[in-house]
């Protein structure tokens, strides 16, 4: 099966103009007969790289106010229909998606994000959002914590494709649960960094014995707009990520080694049975696996903050949610 990469860099915080940027890639892909595409993590609208240069962790300061309200208009709303063209794309090209957002939680009042991962099949159908588990380190300051709902995998031709975003994928126990779901292919969702990539990447191939995909960002200063609120408080730079998107085989080899400082749609031929190949003397959830000493137990419920009990128009409760 043919699959992609797409190694780019937003149109910092501008959710219209990545959007069509996204677009332009699902296109390409599927005239190269991908069946699967992937982006980096919070790739729509951006990364919020600018907590490490601004002294992220101060309180009530103005820079960081100002930032998240900027941050929060330019997330994605799922269910105002910020991905409908996204959607389209996919349908058009009947190419599946596993796309990195800033999702804007409608069912959370709508003034908090979360690190999102959007997995849209080729009929253009969202089916799953994977919420951040943990956000990292200063990520805390602007991301909400996740849930498990979106541990889950999705077939994609001969493949059980799951997906973490980041440092999830440095969680033993949510590797473990997408495993247990029948993953052979594993997308990883990275802001852009060969250091973030270049290890993580064979390990989790070897571990898991699945092809692994890390789907990477650049950065770069001339991607950041000239009304962004702190441009001028952030370290004179050309770049900011420098990508490392690679892909490596369920023997843990590299088939695509780290590319770094550059766009680019990465395109490879996967093949199924090296995945039985690999699975013939190790299977972490199967053969090799002693269920009778080691269980997980993963709640996949998406919690609410409130539940609403109202009386509807004949006098009898009824709960919405």
């Amino acid at each position: 099966m043919k699959i992609a990469l797409s190694q780019i860099a937003p149109i910092f915080l501008n959710r219209l103009e990545t959007t069509k940027k996204i677009v332009a890639q699902i296109r390409d892909a599927s005239l190269e007969g991908c069946r699967l595409l992937a982006f980096g993590e919070t790739l729509l609208p951006g990364y919020p790289f600018w907590l490490s240069h601004t002294g992220g962790a101060q309180f009530n300061d103005s820079d960081q106010k100002s930032m998240y309200s900027y941050y929060l208009q330019e997330s994605v709303s799922i269910d105002s229909g910020d991905l409908e063209s996204i959607c389209q794309a996919a349908m058009s090209g009947g190419i599946a998606v596993v796309l990195g957002i800033v999702e804007r939680a409608d069912d959370r009042g709508g003034h908090s994000v979360y690190c999102s991962r959007v997995f849209i099949d080729q009929n253009g159908q969202i089916l799953s959002v994977h919420r951040k588990l943990m956000p990292t380190f200063e990520e805390r300051l602007v991301w909400t914590q996740g849930d498990g709902h979106g541990l889950v995998t999705h077939p994609v031709g001969p493949f059980s494709v799951g997906a973490l975003n980041c440092w999830e994928n440095w969680m033993p126990l949510a590797r473990s649960a997408l495993y247990a779901a029948g993953e052979d292919l594993h997308v990883a969702l990275w802001p852009g960094s060969v250091g973030l990539t270049k290890d993580i990447t064979r390990f989790v191939a070897m571990e898991s014995r699945s092809y692994v995909l890390s789907a990477s960002a650049l950065l770069r200063r001339e991607d950041l707009p000239e009304d962004l609120p702190i441009l001028e408080k952030l370290p004179d730079q050309s770049i900011f990520f420098n990508g490392g998107s690679c892909i490596a085989g369920p023997d843990g080899r590299w088939l695509v080694e780290p590319v770094v400082d550059r766009e680019e749609l990465i395109v490879a031929d996967l093949d199924p049975s090296k995945v039985y190949e690999e699975r013939q003397n190790f299977d972490p959830m199967g053969h090799y696996s002693r269920p009778e000493i080691f269980s997980l137990s993963v709640d996949r419920r998406r919690p609410k903050a409130i539940h609403w009990r109202d009386e509807n128009d004949f006098g009898h409760e009824s709960t919405l949610s």
